[in-house]
């Protein structure tokens, strides 16, 4: 299950909006938000700690510890019920809107009585908004995208929190007794970006037991529904999952079926008709006779149909079945393959964990080489100096090579790089010979979202031509179900990586997973290579690499397209890009 970690940095983060919106202190404000960030980072569940022990978390001072606490014994907090009195159930309501602010929700609802998501649409096709300061059609315009996101997201939730909870419920089951088999199926085990709900497959002789102690699970707050075959429970955090127990010899069968889609078990089920056979949960069958063909494994399945057994990854009806009757499925891109991390931070700018810390987990994760990126000035929230980025340099430079990476017989090599913003007008931080000697730098857009199109398009395209960014960080900018991505020309941008040799960030973050499968499709025919990055600012977010990894595979990545499973000599050759007098360190 997911720790309570996020359960308490979720409530932070409400209690900085509503000290926002009632007119608080901005630094207050901040304190919390910031407070939210240390908490959702920490490696230990707040929920055993005590206030001692919870002072220890950065940003996290007495009265938030005691507050925490309070939360566990109780409950609730009584400083954020009293602030939710204070503030209109509409106005909350409002403010679950990506690109509402708060101070805008409470403009609306005190100006024209707007309580409602669906009142706002309304208002805004009524043009009632654009009389109030602030709302013209563009606003109107983003507003309307948010209300779009916050419908489509619907019950969802993102990729992260349905992976632990499933990972918990298949340990779980798996110690049944009689249980053969246990795994999770359907969207999550294509590694979609959000989830509508969790599916569970057991192979097992009798069903009895495997469906008792699932029902039985601490977090399960209502049965739904409880039968031989299927069951289907709600957790205490509102997701549904429901469990399947096939006979083992149904079990690749079933496997191919639950995990889906929709539309690849259409083509499957088409091939199997073409044959002569018939494809369901339970096995295939030879049509005039009934009798089971094939069902054990996936892969026998997949074989009596004429293919190779096909990733989950893959399994969106894009192509997967006309490549594989070809003989030509990538061979995708593995975790294991992955040699390093190319985008992660610090508490030098706004990580939660010093330097040695993130080096000492990348090393435990095997990692061959590490980068440390951290901000660079231009993002002034960050007070970031030349000094500061030097002095961090130089201490990086000592550590190199001094931490036994597990697995590997020699010492974890460290790049020092930098996060750059990438200004509005497509400059970057710092001056070129400045930045000629850090061993790389990632430029990344961190505000003016709202820019237009032409000039957003512009904007990247320069930092792709700037002969130190090898990298551009998570490219649409997006935050799922939160922000849309910037309105920009991809398509100019993937042409402009492609011959400039920088690299695409597929941001492994579960919020931002940037680019999107779909994007990394279109990047991939312009001949782009890409980077798969944690952009960890805590030593837990290393391990988001599994979604970065599973996002690349679902834009049909091989390991050859990602640049950090290469060798640290191809590496530094690429991330020379072609300038004069770059030292080059072994």
């Amino acid at each position: 299950m997911a720790r309570s970690n996020d359960e308490v940095a979720a409530l932070f983060h409400e209690y900085a909006d509503l000290i926002s919106i009632t007119g608080g202190d901005a630094f207050r404000t901040r304190t919390y938000e910031k407070a939210a960030r240390s908490i959702g980072g920490y490696h230990a569940d707040v929920s055993t700690l005590d206030v001692k022990g919870l002072q220890e978390i950065p940003n996290v001072g007495k009265s938030t510890a005691e507050k925490i606490v309070e939360y566990f014994k109780s409950g609730k907090v009584s400083a954020v019920e009293e602030l939710r009195a204070k503030i209109p159930a509409g106005v909350r309501r409002l403010t679950a809107i990506p690109t509402l602010g708060p101070k805008k929700a409470c403009v609306l609802y005190e100006e024209l009585g707007i309580s409602s998501v669906e009142e706002l649409a309304d208002a805004i096709h009524e043009e009632r908004l654009r009389d109030l300061k602030g709302f013209g059609p563009k606003t109107e315009e983003n507003i309307l995208h948010g209300i779009e996101l916050l419908q489509s997201s619907g019950e969802r939730v993102l990729l992260d929190v349905a992976m632990d909870l499933a990972d918990d419920i298949v340990t779980e089951l798996s110690r049944v007794t009689g249980c053969r088999r246990c795994t999770y199926a359907g969207s999550l085990r294509r590694v979609r970006e959000t989830i509508g709900d969790i599916d569970i497959l057991v192979a097992a002789k009798r069903s009895e037991p495997v469906m008792r102690a699932f029902t039985e699970l601490p977090y399960v707050s209502e049965v739904i529904a409880h039968g031989e075959k299927k069951t289907s429970i709600r957790t205490t955090k509102g997701l549904s999952v429901d469990l399947r127990v096939v006979p083992p010899d149904s079990w690749g069968a079933a496997l191919q079926y639950f995990t889906g889609s929709k539309a690849h078990n259409i083509r499957t089920r088409e091939l199997a008709v073409h044959q002569k056979l018939k494809l369901s949960e339970y096995g295939l069958f030879d049509t005039e006779s009934g009798k089971k063909i094939v069902s054990e494994t996936e892969e026998d399945v997949y074989a009596r149909l004429g293919l190779p057994w096909i990733p989950p990854t893959l399994r969106e009806d894009r192509g997967e079945i006309e490549a594989g009757l070809r003989g030509e499925l990538p061979e995708l891109v593995q975790e294991d393959d992955v040699r390093g991390d190319l985008h992660t931070h610090t508490d030098l700018t706004d990580g939660l964990a010093p330097l040695e810390e993130m080096v000492a987990a990348a090393a435990e994760r095997g990692y061959a080489y590490y980068a440390i990126t951290d901000h660079g000035p231009n993002l002034y929230m960050q007070r970031m100096t030349d000094e500061r980025i030097l002095a961090q340099r130089e201490r990086v430079r000592e550590l190199d090579g001094t931490y036994r990476a597990r697995g590997r017989r020699d010492g974890l090599r460290l790049l020092h790089g930098v996060e750059l913003n990438i200004d509005p007008d497509g400059a970057v931080d710092w001056p070129e010979k400045f930045l000629a000697d850090f061993d790389l730098c990632v430029a990344s857009v961190h505000s003016h979202f709202n820019q237009g199109r032409e000039a957003l398009t512009r904007r990247i395209v320069r930092a792709c031509e700037h002969p130190c960014v090898n990298i551009i960080g998570h490219p649409t900018t997006r935050i799922i179900g939160k922000r849309p991505g910037v309105d920009v020309d991809l398509d100019a941008v993937f042409a402009a990586c492609a011959r400039t040799g920088t690299a695409l960030e597929i941001n492994a973050h579960p919020d931002r997973l940037d680019l999107r499968d779909e994007d990394i499709l279109r990047a991939r025919r312009h001949g782009v290579k890409f980077a798969v990055d944690s952009d960890a600012h805590a030593t837990l977010h290393l391990a988001n690499m599994r979604y970065g990894v599973g996002t690349a595979q679902r834009g049909w990545l091989a390991k050859d397209d990602v640049i950090n499973t290469w060798p640290l000599t191809r590496l530094r050759r690429f991330l020379c890009k072609g300038r004069t007098g770059h030292r080059s360190r072994g």
